[in-house]
């Protein structure tokens, strides 16, 4: 089992930067940043490469829709090059709220671009003659498009690695099918072991019927809030305000697809309650509305002892990585979480 962490996007990132190059001498594997409407995650990540000596690095996630496909295969190349080949390429479809309303694009055929791209970026690293023509890209631009005068090239320099690993991001049924088709990774979220396979182990059957051996085995990357100890109850509560917000507000009713999540996960009255009490306004009650069982079995929060038992678990299910948030928001905190982590995991 493998560990990683999430860089923070606020505050200072220089700190944060000397944090994770502590955190990987304490056994950290991994270190995802995020991309969301704040700073772009090229440059951090670029930042990341130059302090940092093994850590795996992961764009977790650029959007299927803020850059040309071309533009991913040539980031993730340039980012794989500076870390001496130590990047992961973590994309995923975002939603309408964030990709309209803040780049301005139509939110569409997420699931045919997300394909199209994975397609793309493969053949540049190979350093084929870029030619693809489908539904959603066709490259070069063909004369009626554009001037005609788009001619197929290939990427200048040979990259370190000609298959750059690549991570996507994903829930819905389609969705994860074809993770399991086409990815190296998958990337869920508020992921319960024991309801896994009940809720995607029919789409990951089914793309992986489909799935190149090239690819190797899927590997499954999960985020968790963590608190390791006896006296860390209390800190169940801290998780309740951002699943509110995933379930309740990160959507409008009828359009949020973590919500869907939760009803298929058994919680349809609790989804329905949170939904209603968010977008009225009504935060706190929304997160108090949160199921603890959700939380507890979706976290790693109590003893030693506990925490190990819900490791298995994890891992029983499949997940070769925990990307961990932990509740003790401190440096201190953070780097005792990551080493109590690391012994527990190796266990």
């Amino acid at each position: 089992m493998r560990i990683g962490i999430q860089a923070s996007y606020s505050g200072g990132f220089r700190q944060t930067a000397a944090e994770i190059r502590d955190l990987e001498s304490a056994g950290l594997d991994l270190a995802m940043v995020a991309e969301v409407y704040t700073f772009d995650a090229v440059s951090q990540l670029g930042y990341l490469a130059a302090v940092t000596d093994r850590v795996e690095l992961m764009s977790g996630i650029f959007p299927v829709y803020s850059r040309t496909p071309a533009l991913l295969a040539m980031t993730a190349a340039g980012l794989d090059f500076v870390s001496d080949g130590r990047f992961t390429l973590g994309l995923g479809a975002s939603g309408p709220q964030v990709i309209e309303g803040w780049h301005g694009v139509p939110y569409d055929a997420p699931l045919q671009r997300t394909r199209e791209i994975v397609d793309i970026c493969r053949q540049v690293w190979r350093r084929d003659r870029l030619v693809h023509e489908g539904p959603k890209y066709t490259v070069p631009l063909p004369p009626e498009q554009g001037t005609g005068l788009g001619k197929p090239l290939k990427l200048i320099n040979t990259p370190v690695r000609d298959r750059i690993p690549v991570l996507l991001a994903a829930i819905g049924p389609k969705n994860v099918e074809l993770v399991a088709e086409v990815a190296e990774a998958w990337e869920p979220i508020f992921f319960v072991p024991e309801k896994a396979a009940s809720v995607w182990g029919g789409s990951l059957a089914a793309g992986r019927a489909r799935r190149d051996p090239a690819l190797g085995e899927l590997q499954v990357v999960v985020g968790v809030p963590v608190a390791i100890g006896d006296d860390v109850e209390p800190m169940v509560d801290l998780v309740r305000p951002q699943l509110a917000l995933y379930i309740g507000g990160m959507g409008a009713r009828g359009k949020n697809f973590y919500n869907d999540l939760a009803r298929r996960y058994g919680y349809e009255d609790e989804a329905r309650t949170i939904q209603d009490l968010y977008l009225d306004g009504q935060k706190d009650e929304a997160a108090a509305a949160v199921p603890e069982d959700l939380i507890r079995t979706a976290s790693l929060i109590g003893p030693e002892s506990h925490v190990a038992e819900r490791i298995a678990a994890f891992r029983e299910a499949g997940v070769t990585t925990l990307v961990l948030q932990p509740l003790d928001g401190s440096p201190e905190g953070r780097l005792r979480t990551v080493e109590r982590m690391r012994r527990l995991a190796d266990r």
